[in-house]
C-alpha cells in the first residue's frame, strides 16, 4: 500500500544524535565496552516518598480520569511552589498540567501558531524546538548566540530580527545543551524589548533546581507585573525530582492561553497519567533534601570533569553554571585529528574511544559536542581519559 505521509511530518529534521545512538547501542550488543555521555535525564532514582506516594495513590483508587488541565491539588502545589521560589501568584485557571514539559511546549506552539508565523530561537537552542515550531505551522528564525558571551543572546540581536510576523521567543535558562544562564539584568533587557514589540516569552525553566557556582536561577517573569503577563513558563518535575519517565510538565501563564492550551489537550491526551500527577504532588510538597543532594552531586561531578575536559588539546568549553551539561568547542581538535568535521570526530569518538557523545550539529552548533555528566564519576573520568588519549594519538 502506497501511503502519502502529511507534509507536516515530511518537512521535520531528523535528529542528527539518532545516527550516534544507534551505533552506539550496537556497538553494546556487540559486547563493546561503550561509554555513554548523551544522557538527558539525572543518573538517581526517584525518591522513594514520591514513589510511596504513587502507590498510595494507585491502592485508594486514584487510578481514573482525571480535569484534562490537571488535579486541582497539583496545581494547588505547583501555585505553591511557584510563589515558594520566585515569588511569582498564579490562579488555578492559569496553570495547565501536562504530560512532560515537551508536550506543554508542543500544545503552546499549537495553540498559539498560524502558519508562517515566526518564532525566535537562540542558538545552540533544544533539539526539538524548531521541529514543534514547524509542526504548528511556524517559521523557526534562529538568533546565534556567541560563544564569547556565553552563547547568550543580546537585546539588540533580538531587536534585529523582529518582524511583523514575529509571535514569540524562545528562553531556555539554565540552558539545555550550553548549562548557562541569564542574569537578572540579561532577562530585564530582553524583556524589555518583547514588551516594546509585543512578543511572546516563552521561558523554559526544566531545569531551575540545577544551578552552580551560587548562581539562582530567575525566571523573567518574576521581574515585573507586565513581564509575568507577557510570559509562559514552561517547567516540571522531570530534572528536579529525577522523574523523566513519569512525564509530569506544566505550562503557566495567561488564561487564555491556558484555557485553549486545556481544550486542546482535552481532545489529544484527556488529562496526564493519574499516577504521575499524584506522585508530582508529593515531589514539590514533601521534602526537597533529595533535590539539593543531586544538585550537589552534579556540581561536584562538574567541579572535576570541567578542569579535565578543557586540558584535551584542542578543547575550549563555557562553564556551565547549570543542567547537567558540557558543550566543549571542538573543532580544532578535530581538525587536528585529521577529521572533516565535528559529526566525524563524534563518531570516531564512538568507533575508535568507544565514548557516545552528541554532536553539536543537532542544536545548531556544529563546532561543538554536547557531554552529559549524568553518570558516574568513575565513568565521567573514564570517558575523558579515553578521549584524552583519542585526541593525543591522532596529534
Amino acid at each position: 500500500m502506497n501511503i502519502q505521509l502529511a507534509n507536516r511530518v515530511m518537512a521535520l529534521t531528523p535528529s542528527s544524535t539518532l545516527a550516534i545512538t544507534a551505533k552506539a547501542k550496537e556497538l553494546k550488543e556487540q559486547g563493546e565496552n561503550i561509554i555513554g555521555l548523551g544522557a538527558g535525564e539525572p543518573d538517581f532514582n526517584t525518591p522513594k516518598h514520591i514513589i510511596d506516594a504513587a502507590f498510595q495513590s494507585m491502592n485508594e483508587g486514584q487510578t481514573k480520569y482525571t480535569p484534562s488541565a490537571g488535579l486541582p491539588g497539583l496545581k494547588k502545589a505547583i501555585i505553591e511552589k511557584f510563589q515558594r521560589d520566585q515569588e511569582i501568584a498564579y490562579l488555578p485557571n492559569e496553570i495547565i498540567v501536562t504530560n512532560g514539559a515537551k508536550h506543554g511546549l508542543y500544545t503552546l506552539f499549537q495553540v498559539l501558531l498560524n502558519e508562517g508565523d515566526e518564532v525566535i530561537i537562540p542558538i545552540p537552542y533544544w533539539v526539538s524546538y524548531p521541529e514543534q515550531v514547524k509542526l504548528a505551522g511556524g517559521v523557526p528564525v534562529y538568533v546565534e548566540g556567541d560563544e564569547r558571551n556565553d552563547f547568550k543572546i543580546t537585546p539588540q540581536q533580538l531587536r534585529e530580527c523582529i518582524t511583523g510576523k514575529t509571535k514569540a521567543v524562545i528562553i531556555n535558562s539554565p540552558s539545555n545543551p550550553t548549562g548557562v544562564l541569564y542574569t537578572e539584568k540579561e532577562l530585564k533587557e530582553l524583556g524589555d524589548v518583547c514588551l516594546e514589540k509585543n512578543i511572546l516569552i516563552v521561558s523554559d525553566e526544566i531545569y531551575e533546581k540545577l544551578t552552580y557556582d551560587g548562581m539562582k536561577h530567575i525566571s523573567i517573569a518574576q521581574l515585573s507585573p507586565q513581564l509575568k503577563d507577557q510570559t509562559i513558563i514552561i517547567n516540571g518535575v522531570s530534572k528536579s525530582h529525577s522523574m523523566t519517565g513519569w512525564r509530569i510538565g506544566y505550562a503557566a501563564g495567561n488564561k487564555d492561553i491556558i484555557e485553549a492550551m486545556t481544550n486542546l489537550a482535552s481532545h489529544s491526551t484527556s488529562n496526564p497519567t493519574t499516577t504521575s500527577q499524584y506522585a508530582a504532588i508529593a515531589a514539590y510538597n514533601g521534602s526537597q533534601e533529595a533535590v539539593e543532594e543531586m544538585r550537589k552531586a552534579f556540581e561536584s561531578r562538574l567541579e572535576i570533569i570541567f578542569e579535565k575536559l578543557i586540558a584535551i588539546r584542542g578543547f575550549h568549553c563555557v562553564k556551565p553554571q547549570g543542567a547537567f551539561y558540557l558543550f566543549p568547542n571542538v573543532v580544532e581538535a578535530a581538525k587536528n585529528s585529521g577529521y572533516k568535521d565535528v559529526d566525524a570526530f563524534s563518531e570516531a569518538l564512538l568507533v575508535k574511544a568507544k565514548v557516545a557523545v552528541i554532536p553539536g550539529s543537532g542544536f545548531g552548533a556544529p563546532d561543538n559536542i554536547r557531554l552529559s555528566y549524568a553518570t558516574s564519576l568513575d565513568q565521567l573520568e573514564e570517558a575523558v581519559e579515553r578521549i584524552r588519549k583519542f585526541v593525543e594519538e591522532k596529534n
